[in-house]
């Protein structure tokens, strides 16, 4: 977390002054969780209790992960543009080696990539914002690079949904992708961007909209 801080605070400060969007954004689509979100029971007991930080490359005794690391940064807004603070944000993606961290998946040599976390979860400050640091998607079979997100906050509920890189040739393929219209598209496509530092290969910046 301490390298996550300081390569946001120096490459990145600006991306949390940008305003929130405006009240035309389309609220995140609904989507599945899918057959690999990490029950919160075996959370609580792998690895010895939980290294599910915002940190997603590195877990305890383990070097970095692999994979293009990439700075993610989110803000939460809901559809009248206002920041929604104290929300709860979790990722959970499969790791380079296109495995999940679930107990459906077992933990064989070279089968998965020991120092990728697979989940995490984060609060949303007072602007809405927040930072994790994860791997660029890659994709798993029969699906284009994408995550997974649930948001969560008393005023709406909970919603879960799937971030897309934007421009993957995967995604025309992709059954899911493929029945969103243009405008979901948008609200679920990030943009990434070269970054440079603390081994950092991508950072991408995107908002997320939830229902007023």
């Amino acid at each position: 977390m301490a390298n996550l801080r300081r390569v946001l605070l120096t490459a990145g400060a600006a991306m949390l002054a940008a305003p929130v969007l405006a009240q035309s954004a389309r609220v995140l689509p609904g989507m599945t969780e899918g057959p690999f979100y990490p029950p919160r029971r075996w959370r609580d007991s792998f690895a010895g209790g939980g290294d599910w930080d915002a940190d997603l490359t590195r877990t305890s005794g383990s070097g970095p992960a692999r994979g293009e690391h990439l700075a993610l940064w989110l803000q939460v807004a809901d559809a009248r543009g206002r920041a929604v603070d104290d929300a709860d944000v979790e990722i959970w993606q499969c790791d380079a080696l296109a495995a999940y961290r679930h107990p459906s998946v077992p933990l064989e040599p070279g089968r998965h990539d020991p120092a990728f976390q697979g989940f995490g979860a984060v609060r949303s400050a007072r602007d809405g914002s927040l930072k994790l640091r994860t791997i660029r998607p890659v994709p798993y079979p029969g699906r284009t690079p994408h995550i997974h997100v649930t948001v969560r906050h008393p005023s709406f509920g909970e919603l879960t949904s799937q971030l897309f890189v934007a421009g993957d040739p995967g995604n025309a393929r992709d059954f899911l992708w493929r029945r969103l219209d243009a405008e979901a598209q948008g609200a679920l496509a990030m943009t990434l961007m070269s970054a440079e530092g603390d081994g950092l290969r991508w950072q991408a910046r995107h908002t997320l909209i939830v229902p007023a």
